[in-house]
């Protein structure tokens, strides 16, 4: 297969970041969820304002995995204050990964968790954390396949239904 580039976005980028965001994030969960609840999401969290405000925010950063020129996936990681919970400054967040799904079980994923894991390190965290859906098994398969263990849960509101997130951290060794 040919090389996957895993790179940082730019700003200029956004309408890319919105396209894939929302595809994703659509083809993960629209099944399990209201057409009504989805939109509302897809609008609220996938909107240039937002977007934008992540995109320009220090302690956020995107990344894109790139294919032939093609975006295939992307990473999206929080430092300090951005993290969604815990705002723990020794932690490093990965709040986004998600990857087409025609390049499943391709190893994309897995790049992008390794870029996130190789900044983590950079930035002496001495933890990464993450919320992942407790119905996203595949998800939640890959993160313990990583070492991740399950910690905490909390809820997470797609639209007016409340979902459970299974929280989990991986402690990292410099």
């Amino acid at each position: 297969m040919e090389t996957i580039e895993i790179r940082k976005i730019a700003l200029n980028e956004i309408d890319q970041l919105q396209k894939i965001g929302r595809q994703t994030f659509y083809d993960t969960f629209s099944e399990s969820n209201s057409e009504e609840n989805m939109k509302s999401y897809l609008d609220e969290k996938f909107s240039n304002e937002k977007l934008t405000a992540e995109l320009t925010n220090k302690d956020s950063e995107f990344y894109f995995a790139i294919l032939q020129n093609e975006i295939i996936g992307y990473l999206k990681i929080n430092f300090g204050d951005s993290q969604t919970e815990l705002k723990d400054n020794k932690a490093l967040e990965i709040e986004r990964i998600y990857v087409l799904k025609e390049f499943h079980g391709k190893h994309v994923g897995q790049l992008l968790y390794e870029k996130a894991i190789e900044i983590a390190k950079s930035k002496n965290s001495q933890y990464v954390w993450l919320g992942v859906w407790e119905e996203n098994y595949r998800a939640a398969r890959f993160y313990k396949k990583n070492g991740f263990v399950e910690f905490d849960k909390h809820i997470f509101k797609l639209g007016n239904d409340e979902q459970t997130d299974l929280m989990m951290k991986l402690k990292l060794t410099n």
